[in-house]
């Protein structure tokens, strides 16, 4: 004989770090809860995240840090629940924790530690937490939510969805979130990896593959996004490292990448005092006392830098500095959903209320976290929206 239903006030999909915020604030406000994962081990994304120190927030999270469709959608969100309150809580729960750059803030232990606090707090706010239940059903009906699993049903009159993106599917990412916003009738933008790698042609591969393990300080920038100045990594594919993994998230196909290899530096100035120095020095040689070797021969060979200094003229070594300061690269794709940190696009926020996250046309369904269309910056902004949307939704519950 099958158990009837547990009828409760909110069901939350999906044990990640909005997730648990949202059941969490929830129960703190005497809401009965359960949360609901499908994995047996709960936080995978939060384990691994930051080198496993976990990047669990950024200082400077602000609008300007977000893509969307609506870029004004998560100003309300993150102004209500800012990085200082999430900090006040890893403090109450005695974490260490410490600034690297750019005012990202890491565990000086181990990221286990914000799970623990979560999973402290979600007990002390009295939810309940099911993991390992697979979602079987979810229908609507009579002002309930049924969800049925592989370990249970719950109704409820609130059903929250946070269930992710397909990014690393290794560790069970999925777009089921997608798929229950279209079930209700919702739109999705659609998604696409974000934080990820380039991919280059074979021929420019060719090239750029010597370059395997190179790093430099670099300022990338695609159509339409900021300028990013961070390192930037070489790899057998492609460019990869901060700097790039930021300007991904803005590519599109068929766009090119522009890199400046020189960031706050007057490349050509400094060549042409190279040349008044050392006239006999290969230009390429000359680009080698500020950049690394092998990319200083690449860079000179992509601009058509040829001969020594003496050969050149003091307009084609300004022409010279200013082409690698804005060298545009043609990637053929994005690493992808195999290793991007988080998905772009997501359940179109225009058909959500900015305060609460729930959806307009259904009442009582509400949908957080990387599976709407709001995607921060690298460096603890995705986890500070998951945070913030979690919240909000779990206050409106």
């Amino acid at each position: 004989m099958t158990a009837a239903p547990q009828q409760l006030d909110a069901i939350v999909l999906g044990a990640g770090a909005a997730g648990f915020m949202a059941a969490i604030e929830a129960g703190k406000r005497g809401k009965t809860v359960v949360l609901i994962d499908h994995a047996e081990v709960i936080g995978e994304k939060i384990r691994i995240s930051g080198g496993g120190r976990c990047n669990f927030t950024n200082i400077n999270a602000s609008p300007k840090a977000y893509l969307s469709e609506n870029p004004k959608f998560c100003v309300s969100a993150l102004a209500r629940y800012t990085p200082r309150d999430f900090l006040k809580l890893v403090e109450k729960h005695k974490i260490a924790w410490y600034e690297k750059t750019l005012g990202q803030l890491f565990c000086e232990n181990s990221a286990t530690e914000i799970i623990e606090m979560l999973l402290d707090e979600l007990a002390a706010a009295g939810a309940e937490l099911v993991a390992g239940a697979r979602v079987r059903d979810v229908h609507h009906a009579d002002g309930l939510f049924q969800v049925a699993t592989t370990q249970g049903e719950w109704r409820a009159p609130k059903l929250v969805v946070a269930t992710g993106g397909p990014s690393i599917p290794k560790i069970g990412a999925s777009g089921f979130g997608y798929e229950l916003a279209a079930k209700f009738g919702l739109a999705v933008v659609a998604p696409r990896p974000a934080l990820t790698p380039f991919i280059f042609d074979d021929e420019l591969r060719a090239e750029t593959g010597k370059l395997a393990g190179v790093s430099t300080e670099v300022a990338a920038r695609c159509v339409g996004s900021p300028v990013f100045r961070e390192a930037g990594l070489f790899t057998h594919r492609g460019l990869s490292g901060p700097a790039l993994l930021q300007a991904s998230s803005y590519w599109r196909q068929g766009q090119p990448l522009t890199v400046d290899f020189a960031p706050g530096r007057d490349l050509g100035a400094e060549l042409i005092a190279a040349k008044a120095a050392t006239p006999k020095r290969e230009i390429a040689t000359a680009l080698g006392a500020g950049l690394p070797h092998r990319l200083a021969d690449f860079l000179a060979s992509s601009v058509k830098a040829r001969g020594t200094l003496a050969d050149a003229s003091h307009a084609e070594l300004r022409r010279v500095g200013a082409a690698i300061g804005a060298l545009d690269l043609k990637p053929v794709g994005l690493e992808g959903w195999r290793i991007a940190e988080v998905a772009a696009g997501g359940v179109d926020v225009r058909g959500l209320n900015s305060q609460t996250m729930e959806a307009a046309a259904v009442p009582g369904l509400y949908f957080i976290g990387e599976c709407v269309d709001v995607t921060g910056w690298l460096g603890g902004y995705n986890f500070q929206w998951a945070w913030a949307s979690g919240a909000a939704a779990g206050r409106a519950i």
